[in-house]
């Protein structure tokens, strides 16, 4: 479990990072909805 909670929070900093990158907060809020979005049917189908 440590292990899955360290690869979470290891991504969730680079995306952190991409976001300070991006110009724009309506495009970092479009690829918010559409990672989540594509990480909800990798991981339930």
């Amino acid at each position: 479990m440590k292990k899955v909670c360290g690869f979470a929070l290891f991504w969730m900093a680079i995306g952190m990072f991409i976001m300070m990158l991006l110009p724009n907060l309506v495009v970092g809020v479009l690829f918010i909805i559409i990672f989540l979005a594509l990480g909800y049917r990798l991981f339930c189908c």
